[in-house]
């Protein structure tokens, strides 16, 4: 007999209060043991373990499930950015408690693991689950038992040897983020922005999780950046026989769009363009484009808002890509 989304959200919530109930308790002790000034090993070992047994692969199959769901509703796009975001933060955190060299700071560390994990899953429970329970298109259920199958038969990709020593790019990418933050806070919000953008490019392939995140924080760095008018093409001559590819990613998940932009932009033969479609403006994307195509695409604004935006982007012919540079450069002929 199947069950309704108010039963499924039942088991949800109940799995959610258990493995809180858990991590705090493993927390206390950890606490108590560094309290005490005596060894803490076994209990930070215990914590560690627990949340690479449970709590992470319980977060990497939502992101899989719920948060997939909860992406299509553009009222939670935000909340579901945010919240993987806190994914990475809690990774990071097991990780900086698995290398903690004193009981002080894996105390410290302890604690704000259960002070993100308790406050992400009230997010959760209470902003991003009721909409789904609401939606009568949707059956929780279905997404339940998909995400047990997933905690249950997917190999965990980290060890309890491997989250010494894993991860550096991860570490090192969150300061790299970090000082971003503060660069922008600073007044140098576009520098912070290109510094990220940078960042992407070079992660893009090989780390495309760290890319994810960083295509999240671009977007909130531009939103500190000053904002520049935008200039409209008027004249619209890019796509004169017709062929051209509209792309409208307005209802793709987020983490799909700048992927599929930039796979479009790579298929397109010299001297063609493609009109892309969105719902807000794309300068997140411009500065990823300076960081990884500087000089070899066009971008022209035809729609800026407020609720669709138009750009035509294009890749030159070689010998105009040329002559930009040439110009850019200062080294023209006049």
């Amino acid at each position: 007999m199947s069950m309704t989304n108010v039963e499924a959200l039942d088991l949800i919530l109940d799995h959610h209060r258990q493995l809180g109930e858990r991590v705090n308790e493993l927390v206390s002790d950890l606490v108590a043991a560094v309290s005490r000034t005596r060894a803490y090993a076994l209990e930070r070992a215990q914590l560690v373990s627990y949340m690479i047994d449970e709590v992470l692969p319980h977060a990497k199959a939502e992101e899989a499930t719920i948060y997939a769901a909860a992406a299509k509703i553009p009222s939670l796009t935000v909340t579901v950015e945010v919240m993987v975001d806190e994914h990475l933060n809690l990774a990071l955190g097991v990780e900086r408690l698995a290398r903690a060299t004193n009981g002080p700071d894996a105390q410290r560390y302890a604690t704000l693991l259960a002070d993100l994990f308790a406050s992400h899953v009230t997010t959760e429970n209470e902003v991003l689950l009721p909409p789904l329970v609401a939606d009568e298109t949707l059956r929780l259920e279905e997404i339940l038992t998909t995400m047990q199958r997933l905690t249950q038969n997917e190999p965990d990709p980290s060890s309890r040897e491997d989250v010494v020593a894993r991860d550096h790019e991860a570490v090192l990418f969150s300061k790299l983020l970090d000082a971003a933050m503060l660069l922008a806070r600073g007044g140098s919000a576009d520098e912070a922005c290109s510094l990220v953008a940078a960042a992407w490019a070079v992660l893009r392939v090989p780390r495309a999780d760290l890319a994810l995140v960083a295509n999240r924080s671009l977007h909130r760095l531009v939103r500190m950046a000053k904002q520049e008018p935008v200039t409209l093409r008027t004249k619209d001559d890019g796509d004169r026989n017709g062929t051209e590819v509209v792309l409208d990613v307005r209802s793709m998940p987020p983490s799909q769009r700048h992927e599929t932009i930039f796979t479009t932009y790579e298929n397109l033969d010299q001297g063609t363009t493609f009109l892309l479609v969105n719902d807000h403006d794309p300068k997140p994307l411009r500065y990823q484009f300076e960081a990884e195509h500087a000089d070899q695409f066009t971008w022209d604004y035809l729609e800026a808002g407020p609720r669709i935006w138009r750009v035509r982007i294009g890749r030159p012919d070689a010998t105009k890509a040329s002559d930009r540079v040439i110009q850019k450069s200062g080294l023209g002929i006049h």
